[in-house]
Protein backbone atom coordinates (compact mmCIF):
# COMPACT_ATOMS: atom_id res chain seq x y z
CA UNK A 1 0.00 0.00 0.00
CA UNK A 2 0.91 3.80 -0.90
CA UNK A 3 0.92 6.98 1.26
CA UNK A 4 -2.27 7.73 -1.25
CA UNK A 5 -3.95 4.36 -1.38
CA UNK A 6 -6.27 4.00 1.43
CA UNK A 7 -7.60 0.67 3.05
CA UNK A 8 -11.14 0.16 2.05
CA UNK A 9 -12.53 0.51 5.67
CA UNK A 10 -10.54 3.99 6.29
CA UNK A 11 -12.53 6.91 5.14
CA UNK A 12 -9.88 10.07 3.35
CA UNK A 13 -8.90 12.31 5.57
CA UNK A 14 -9.86 16.16 5.54
CA UNK A 15 -8.60 18.36 3.37
CA UNK A 16 -5.41 19.74 4.53
CA UNK A 17 -4.90 16.78 7.04
CA UNK A 18 -1.94 15.11 6.54
CA UNK A 19 -1.69 11.27 6.63
CA UNK A 20 0.71 8.32 6.51
CA UNK A 21 4.76 8.38 6.34
CA UNK A 22 4.48 12.20 6.37
CA UNK A 23 2.48 12.27 9.19
CA UNK A 24 4.83 10.11 10.81
CA UNK A 25 7.73 12.12 9.90
CA UNK A 26 5.99 15.67 11.33
CA UNK A 27 5.26 13.45 14.88
CA UNK A 28 9.11 12.19 15.33
CA UNK A 29 10.11 15.88 13.82
CA UNK A 30 8.27 17.07 16.99
CA UNK A 31 9.68 14.28 19.36
CA UNK A 32 13.20 15.52 17.89
CA UNK A 33 12.71 19.07 18.68
CA UNK A 34 11.23 18.17 22.08
CA UNK A 35 14.34 15.62 22.76
CA UNK A 36 17.00 18.47 21.51
CA UNK A 37 15.74 21.59 23.68
CA UNK A 38 15.57 19.04 26.46
CA UNK A 39 19.49 18.48 26.03
CA UNK A 40 20.02 22.08 24.91
CA UNK A 41 17.90 22.98 27.91
CA UNK A 42 20.42 20.53 30.17
CA UNK A 43 23.11 22.02 28.53
CA UNK A 44 22.28 25.20 29.03
CA UNK A 45 21.70 24.75 33.29
CA UNK A 46 18.35 26.27 32.59
CA UNK A 47 15.99 26.10 36.45
CA UNK A 48 14.01 22.64 36.14
CA UNK A 49 11.14 24.50 38.62
CA UNK A 50 11.58 27.65 36.04
CA UNK A 51 10.85 24.36 33.27
CA UNK A 52 8.04 22.45 35.15
CA UNK A 53 6.18 25.68 35.31
CA UNK A 54 6.66 27.18 32.21
CA UNK A 55 6.51 24.18 30.25
CA UNK A 56 2.48 24.06 29.94
CA UNK A 57 1.80 27.80 29.71
CA UNK A 58 1.21 27.46 26.41
CA UNK A 59 -1.69 25.72 26.63
CA UNK A 60 -3.21 28.56 28.59
CA UNK A 61 -4.30 29.66 24.88
CA UNK A 62 -6.98 27.71 25.21
CA UNK A 63 -9.33 29.87 27.05
CA UNK A 64 -9.61 31.58 23.40
CA UNK A 65 -11.96 28.47 22.48
CA UNK A 66 -14.67 30.37 25.17
CA UNK A 67 -15.00 33.09 23.15
CA UNK A 68 -15.44 31.38 19.60
CA UNK A 69 -13.45 28.17 17.40
CA UNK A 70 -12.33 31.23 14.88
CA UNK A 71 -10.83 32.85 18.08
CA UNK A 72 -9.25 30.12 19.69
CA UNK A 73 -7.69 28.47 16.92
CA UNK A 74 -5.51 31.51 15.59
CA UNK A 75 -4.79 32.24 19.63
CA UNK A 76 -3.98 28.34 19.97
CA UNK A 77 -1.54 28.11 16.98
CA UNK A 78 -0.01 31.48 17.78
CA UNK A 79 1.07 29.89 20.71
CA UNK A 80 2.07 26.50 19.45
CA UNK A 81 3.72 27.57 15.66
CA UNK A 82 7.43 28.26 15.46
CA UNK A 83 7.65 31.42 14.45
CA UNK A 84 7.55 33.41 18.07
CA UNK A 85 9.44 31.34 20.26
CA UNK A 86 12.53 31.06 17.54
CA UNK A 87 12.33 35.03 17.41
CA UNK A 88 12.46 34.74 21.22
CA UNK A 89 15.52 32.21 20.92
CA UNK A 90 17.58 34.42 18.56
CA UNK A 91 17.01 37.85 20.13
CA UNK A 92 17.66 35.75 23.48
CA UNK A 93 21.28 35.12 21.54
CA UNK A 94 21.31 38.60 19.99
CA UNK A 95 21.30 40.16 23.10
CA UNK A 96 22.71 37.60 25.71
CA UNK A 97 19.77 37.30 27.97
CA UNK A 98 19.66 33.87 29.82
CA UNK A 99 15.53 34.32 30.84
CA UNK A 100 14.68 34.83 27.05
CA UNK A 101 16.93 31.75 25.92
CA UNK A 102 15.13 29.35 29.14
CA UNK A 103 11.98 30.82 28.03
CA UNK A 104 12.16 30.07 24.28
CA UNK A 105 14.00 26.67 24.55
CA UNK A 106 10.83 25.74 27.06
CA UNK A 107 8.24 27.12 24.60
CA UNK A 108 10.30 25.01 21.69
CA UNK A 109 9.85 21.48 23.86
CA UNK A 110 5.86 22.10 24.58
CA UNK A 111 5.36 22.96 20.51
CA UNK A 112 7.64 19.73 20.38
CA UNK A 113 6.12 17.26 22.54
CA UNK A 114 2.47 18.48 21.39
CA UNK A 115 3.22 17.31 17.67
CA UNK A 116 4.66 14.25 18.86
CA UNK A 117 1.68 13.46 20.51
CA UNK A 118 -0.40 14.23 17.61
CA UNK A 119 -1.80 17.65 18.57
CA UNK A 120 -1.43 19.67 15.41
CA UNK A 121 -2.53 23.39 15.07
CA UNK A 122 -6.10 23.45 14.79
CA UNK A 123 -8.62 24.26 12.22
CA UNK A 124 -11.70 26.81 12.67
CA UNK A 125 -13.64 23.93 12.43
CA UNK A 126 -12.81 23.24 16.62
CA UNK A 127 -10.57 22.03 19.08
CA UNK A 128 -10.34 18.86 17.72
CA UNK A 129 -9.59 19.12 13.92
CA UNK A 130 -6.06 19.89 13.43
CA UNK A 131 -3.56 19.17 10.71
CA UNK A 132 -2.28 15.96 12.46
CA UNK A 133 -5.46 14.47 12.09
CA UNK A 134 -8.56 14.42 14.33
CA UNK A 135 -8.00 14.52 17.83
CA UNK A 136 -9.37 11.65 19.95
CA UNK A 137 -9.75 9.60 16.66
CA UNK A 138 -7.83 5.86 16.36
CA UNK A 139 -4.72 5.96 15.48
CA UNK A 140 -5.46 4.12 11.95
CA UNK A 141 -4.53 7.21 9.84
CA UNK A 142 -1.55 7.36 11.63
Amino acid sequence: MTETTLPASTTPAPAGTVTGGVKILLRLEGLTLFAGMLLLYDTWGGSWWVFAILFLAPDLSFIAYLDNPKTGAVIYNAAHSYMAPVALMTSGFAFGEPLTLSIAMIWLAHIGIDRALGYGLKYQAGFGFTHLGRIGQAREQA
